[in-house]
Parts: structure tokens; C-alpha cells; sequence
């Protein structure tokens, strides 16, 4: 039975000037004690600090660090009591971060880019997964050969202007002609429009999920990995937090990702059993696919190594890039400073 992709909603650029209604939930929120300072009971042992992190969306493969942390006692070596939280919309983490709700949200690099732009004080500390997991799918048995073959055809997308955009760059990066381009909503019916050909192509799909379930049931598929033609190798998935939290529990935030750094190594080196555990913290409103999360783990190690550099370690030059190209696509009105949508405190 094919999963249709209603229940994997992420992110949508909608405007993110919603400023006010997170000012106005930051200033409703009980006032929080800096989880950053380890506090001292009577008999001198030092009590755990909390952290209260958002998932991105329902717990799967790319989470499995972080159920690894909790489990190996991870965050426990570095005194901290971690609450993993999911949201009930992919667009909530963000908001929550900024309105001190959360103290970090797992998000993307191209949603904290545009948070930044208009003015909401959102930053990344670790870079996730390290590439675009994003690509143009075709059905292989398609007439669609190379990205310029899309000249003329219509694309399913779920609405979201990067998306668009995305595209476009992708067809004139490889020569084509992208003014006949036709774009349909199909929301994130991703996986349905693709088997009932009711598109030409598709984008918004994940290689480690959408094309895993399109091959599983039958329907082989050819990708465009969209770096190659003119769009920024941008981080996939980040962990942002509020630039107050940043102030208030830096050191708190740099031990969370020691944590997870050992996490990551932990999945790494026991992949059979990362994967049990994550099976058993599936959601059950969510339930997983044990092949499919298999081999979405896969995927995800090498995309989520950061090699020489420790795990969660981001690059300026990276920022630097997306932020130029979304300004050029007019993706966001004005361009920000790297130095205010990211910082590193991966050891």
C-alpha cells in the first residue's frame, strides 16, 4: 500500500512575519531559569540542566542520534535532561524557538534564512544533515533524460516558492528553456502524483523517503540532484535556537551537541540496533517502515558526516552562498549576515 505524504508535511515558506504572535507568546511564558547554570543542592551534587528540544516532524531515521544519546547516557555524562518534543505542524519548531518555548528546534537552512530576513531572532548551531535531501524526481520510464528535458512540462510541488524556484534554476543551469515551465499543487501528495502520472515530474520528495517508497512499490524513478545545477549544496536539516537562549544556556547547548556527536557515533558503529531503538519510539499516529527506515539510515550517515570537522560543524561559506541565491530568486526581500543566522559550537 502506497503512504500518500499528507502525514509528512514540512516546512512551507509561508511569511514568517507572524513576529507578533510570537512576541506575544514570549511574553505570556513563565520566565524560565538559565538552564545553563548548573544549580547546587545541599548535599552538593549538581542538578541536571533541562533542554527541551523540537523534533522537525515525527520521529524516523534522521532522529535516531538523538534517541541513541538519551539511551547510551550521553546527555546524562553531560548532567542534562533532554525532553524530545514533536510538533503537531512542521512550520511550529521555528516560532517556538523564537518565542523561548523551546530552547532548540530541529529546522532548515533555507527557513532560517528567510526567519532571519524578516527579523525573527532565530539561529543555527549545528548543521544536521549536511546536503539537500530535496531532488526532482521522474519516473524512469518517462521521456524526461536530463533536467532540460522539463522544458514544457508540468512539475507537482506542494506550493512552496523554494521549490519553484528550485526548478527553475535546475532547467537553465542544464540549457533549457524554464518559461514554459507549468507548476501544480499536489501538496505533499508527493508519491500519488508521481504513480498516477498525474505530473510530469516532481519536487518536494525526499531521497530517503519518498524515492524509497516510490521504488518499493514498483515505481523506479530517475533524480536530479539539484547542487549539481546551479542551486547552493545547502544543509538539508539544522538545530536553531533563539538568540536569548544562545546568550542564556550557551554552554548548555555546546554539551547537547557533544552529546550528540557521540550519539551520531554510536549510530554509526551500531546501525542495527540505532534502528531498533528508533522503532521503538516510532509515534504511533506515525508508524515507520522498518526497510524503509533501513534504508534511509543508509542514506543518511555519509550525508550527515562532517569528516575531519566535528559532527554539527557548519561552514560560512555555505550561509554565504544560500543567502545570495535566495536573494537573487527573490525568496527573501533582503539579504542577512551569516554571522547572524549561524554559529558554531560543535567541539
Amino acid at each position: 500500500m502506497i503512504r500518500t505524504k499528507s502525514f509528512f508535511r514540512r516546512w512551507s515558506m509561508v511569511s514568517l512575519t507572524l513576529l507578533s504572535l510570537v512576541v506575544v507568546a514570549a511574553c505570556s511564558t513563565p520566565p524560565q531559569s538559565d538552564g545553563g547554570t548548573i544549580q547546587q543542592e545541599s548535599s552538593g551534587t549538581a542538578q541536571p540542566a533541562e533542554l527541551t528540544i523540537a523534533l522537525d516532524w515525527y520521529p524516523n531515521a534522521v532522529h535516531s542520534f538523538l534517541y541513541a544519546a538519551e539511551e547510551q547516557g550521553y546527555f546524562a555524562e553531560e548532567n542534562l535532561r533532554v525532553n524530545l518534543q514533536m510538533p503537531s505542524d512542521a512550520n511550529d519548531p521555528l516560532k517556538l524557538v523564537a518565542a523561548g518555548q523551546v530552547d532548540a528546534a530541529i529546522s532548515y537552512q533555507p527557513q532560517i534564512v528567510q526567519a532571519r530576513s524578516e527579523e525573527l531572532p532565530v539561529v543555527s548551531i549545528a548543521a544536521l544533515v549536511r546536503h539537500p535531501l530535496n531532488v526532482i524526481m521522474v519516473r524512469e520510464d518517462s521521456d524526461i533524460i536530463q533536467p532540460r528535458d522539463l522544458a514544457g512540462k508540468n512539475i507537482g510541488y506542494p506550493s512552496i516558492p523554494l521549490d519553484e524556484s528550485i526548478v527553475r534554476t535546475v532547467v537553465k543551469a542544464d540549457g533549457g528553456d524554464d518559461s514554459g515551465l507549468s507548476f501544480t499543487d499536489i501538496g505533499f501528495d508527493i508519491v500519488p502524483a508521481l504513480t498516477g502520472k498525474k505530473v510530469d515530474a516532481v519536487v518536494g520528495g525526499y531521497i530517503n523517503h519518498e524515492k524509497l517508497i516510490l521504488e518499493k512499490n514498483g515505481i523506479p524513478v530517475r533524480t536530479f540532484v539539484t547542487s549539481e545545477y546551479g542551486v547552493p549544496d545547502y544543509y538539508e536539516l539544522v538545530l536553531a535556537t533563539s538568540d536569548d537562549t544562545l546568550s542564556e544556556k550557551k554552554e548548555t547547548l555546546a554539551a547537547f551537541l557533544r552529546a550528540a556527536a557521540k550519539g551520531q557515533a554510536y549510530v554509526s558503529a551500531h546501525k542495527e540496533e540505532a534502528l531498533e531503538l528508533l522503532l521503538s519510539k516510532q509515534a504511533s499516529e506515525f508508524p515507520l517502515e522498518e526497510d524503509i527506515e533501513t534504508k534511509s539510515l543508509e542514506i543518511l550517515l555519509p550525508l550527515m558526516d562532517a569528516g575531519s570537522e566535528p559532527f554539527g560543524s557548519q561552514q560560512a561559506e555555505s550561509w554565504q552562498q544560500l543567502i545570495e541565491w535566495m536573494h537573487t530568486q527573490q525568496l527573501i526581500k533582503k539579504e542577512v549576515q551569516v554571522n547572524d543566522v549561524m554559529v558554531n559550537l560543535s567541539e
